[in-house]
Parts: C-alpha cells; sequence; structure tokens
C-alpha cells in the first residue's frame, strides 16, 4: 500500500510539473494544422497527426494509450499507440450527424452522442473497435435536444436533454449504452426560462462514484447545476456565481474529482463578448458554489482534474488553457493553443480536443 501511495504521488508531481512546463511551450500558431509533435526539450500540449479538420468537442481517453475522439461531420478517430496516429472509425454514413461526446471502457467498446433537435440526436455504439455500429437510440420527439453523456460504470450511464415540457429530460441505461429508456422526470424541478445545456466538451453530464451525477445549465437568469445521488431520479438544483441571462452565457463544464469537490467553468462563449468569473468551485458536492478568486481570464468549455491530485487541474477554451493548483480558487493561462475539452487518465496521461483537427496530449517532447 505504502508503495503504491509512492507511486501515485510521483505521477501526480510529475504531471503537476509537466502542467506547470506548459508555460514553456510555443504558443499555437493562428490557423495552424496538426502535426507529429517535434523534438524540443520543452513540455506541455504535444499535438498529433490526426489527418482531419474536423472539430473535436468529445474526448474519452482510456489510459496513455488509447484514446477516443468524437466530432463534426460524424467523425469518430481512436489511437491505440499515445496519439502518434489515429484511425478514422466513423460509423458509415454518419455524415450529417455532429457528435459532441464519447463515452469509451476500453480500446474496443464506446458509445457516441449525436446532438440536435428531433431525429438528429442519437446514440451509438461500436463493440469492436469502430469496425462497425449499432444504433442504440434515436430521438423521435422534436422537442428534445439531447446535449451530453456519462457513464457511472461499464452498464450504468445517462444521458440529458434540454428541458421538453418545462423539465430536464435524463435518458438512462442499464446495459453499457446497448438500450435506452427516458426516466419519470418527477423528480427533477422546473427548468428556468430560457435555460439549456451546453453541447460544447461532453461535460454538461459528469458524474463521480457509483451514483452520484452534476447537470450544468445556461441561458438563464442564474447559471446552475443540478445534482442526483441516485443515478438521475432525483435531483436538486443550485445556483453558481458563473454568469448567465442570455442564451450564449452559464455553465460549459463540470469535473469532479470525488462526490465532494468540483470546479465549474463557462462564461460566454461569444469571441467578442468578455467572460468575468468564469469559474467556480464546490467543496460539498454541489450544495454550494463559491467563485473563482482568480478566474480563468476567458470562456472555458472544459475541465478536468490532473490524476491522484487533490488540487491541479486543467481548464480549456478556444484561447487557451488554463492551470489550478489550489482546487479551482486560483487559475493561470499556461498555454494559447485552441482546445474545447479535456480529460484525464488514471494512469497518468491528459488529452485536450478542439478545432481544426487539434488533438494533443500533455507531456514532454
Amino acid at each position: 500500500m505504502t508503495s503504491m501511495g509512492n507511486t501515485r504521488r510521483m505521477m501526480s508531481v510529475g504531471l503537476i510539473g509537466a502542467a506547470l512546463a506548459l508555460t514553456l511551450a510555443a504558443p499555437a500558431r493562428a490557423g495552424e494544422t496538426p502535426t507529429a509533435a517535434t523534438d524540443t526539450n520543452t513540455a506541455g500540449w504535444q499535438l498529433t497527426p490526426t489527418g482531419t479538420d474536423a472539430r473535436f468537442r468529445g474526448l474519452a481517453p482510456v489510459d496513455r494509450r488509447t484514446a477516443w475522439a468524437a466530432g463534426s461531420r460524424g467523425t469518430v478517430l481512436r489511437t491505440t499507440d499515445g496519439g502518434r496516429s489515429w484511425r478514422n472509425v466513423s460509423p458509415p454514413g454518419a455524415g450529417e450527424l455532429e457528435f459532441r461526446d464519447v463515452e469509451a471502457f476500453d480500446a474496443r467498446r464506446a458509445v457516441v452522442l449525436a446532438i440536435g433537435e428531433g431525429e438528429a440526436s442519437r446514440v451509438l455504439r461500436t463493440e469492436d473497435g469502430g469496425a462497425t455500429w449499432t444504433e442504440s437510440f434515436r430521438n423521435t420527439d422534436p422537442r428534445a435536444f439531447y446535449d451530453c453523456m456519462t457513464f457511472f460504470d461499464r452498464r450504468h450511464g445517462l444521458a440529458m436533454s434540454d428541458p421538453v415540457d418545462g423539465r430536464y429530460r435524463i435518458l438512462s441505461t442499464r446495459d453499457g449504452g446497448r438500450s435506452w429508456q427516458v426516466l419519470p422526470n418527477t423528480g427533477m424541478p422546473d427548468a428556468l426560462p430560457g435555460e439549456a445545456g451546453f453541447a460544447a466538451s461532453g461535460q454538461c453530464l459528469v458524474s463521480a462514484g457509483p451514483r452520484d451525477v452534476w447537470l450544468a445549465t445556461g441561458g438563464g437568469a442564474t447559471a446552475r447545476v443540478l445534482h442526483s445521488a441516485d443515478r438521475g431520479l432525483t435531483w436538486t438544483a443550485t445556483v453558481t456565481p458563473i454568469p448567465a441571462g442570455d442564451p450564449a452565457r452559464g455553465v460549459f463544464g463540470l469535473a469532479f474529482r470525488d462526490r465532494a469537490h468540483g470546479i465549474a467553468v463557462g462564461g460566454d462563449y461569444r469571441k467578442d463578448q468578455p467572460s468575468p468569473q468564469a469559474g467556480a468551485v464546490t467543496g460539498n458536492g454541489g450544495r454550494s458554489w463559491r467563485a473563482s478568486s482568480t478566474p480563468p481570464p476567458a470562456y472555458r468549455s472544459g475541465v478536468a482534474w490532473l490524476p491522484h491530485s487533490r488540487n491541479a487541474a486543467l481548464a480549456v477554451g478556444p484561447t487557451g488553457t488554463d492551470l489550478t493548483t489550489d482546487g479551482g480558487r486560483t487559475w493561470r493561462t499556461v498555454d494559447t493553443g485552441s482546445y474545447d475539452t479535456v480529460d484525464c487518465t488514471p494512469d497518468g496521461s491528459c488529452w485536450a480536443a478542439g478545432e481544426k483537427g487539434r488533438i494533443a496530449r500533455l507531456g514532454r517532447h
């Protein structure tokens, strides 16, 4: 037990060091094409050669070698060599779909979510590394618009839709995404006028542990986070200090390192609008939220805790990457490349993805 604890602490220190070293990495140039990492002595985001210009808002790294990404024009990519090469495993005939979330269990099994009104919202599943896909859900309600998806384990998962009849709609699976059922909305509080979720990073619905799940909102008078401790049957809503009051503002991404400690990021996604107070933290499972004393300086859509760290996390958005080493209370920008989503794996790798085919790993060149 002592040996494993030491290993985890060393891994955490190494990752924090790599994140801090992002300040030494050369900023991404506007409009650059992703290429293989060059051999330098800096540590930071290493762009990988994806061979596409799709925008990837869905990201599911499994470990240091295996990761999945889902994006525009029905594009799904998979790597099994740490990002040195990516294989296009897009579902046939999916070119009109917009994939915004992907949840992967291993190198062979993954579930992707397509967003949109009515039948544009779909869930597809593969069990053979993307060689074949099965559509396991197609939304037939024109009022529903699914945004995000999360899994508690390899069997149990949820997907969320913007409000229907005044309440968020929750979709549930108990068989790893092979089948889905709409949950009753009796335990869901009423949505605010104009309130919705943001399908910006696959992080508007996140889980921690076997039963806890959180849902991020915006667009209403206030930006809220809803929490369920029973896999989506009953929910409570809490106001966050992140500004809302406009369809473009609110909470865009959530990350919980356990069922108590969470970070929320967001802002205003419009390029010409400022995003004051774009970060908030909770230490009680979302029952209350505190504004970051030094928040990210601009809109951020994705956030992830560094593996085995109690205090370090990364937040990403179109204008850069920010690092916190105090649990989300203060942030500083460490890279200016554009990313929409970020995620880290238990074995110590962090990945980010975004526009123009950009998928990167955190590490040393």
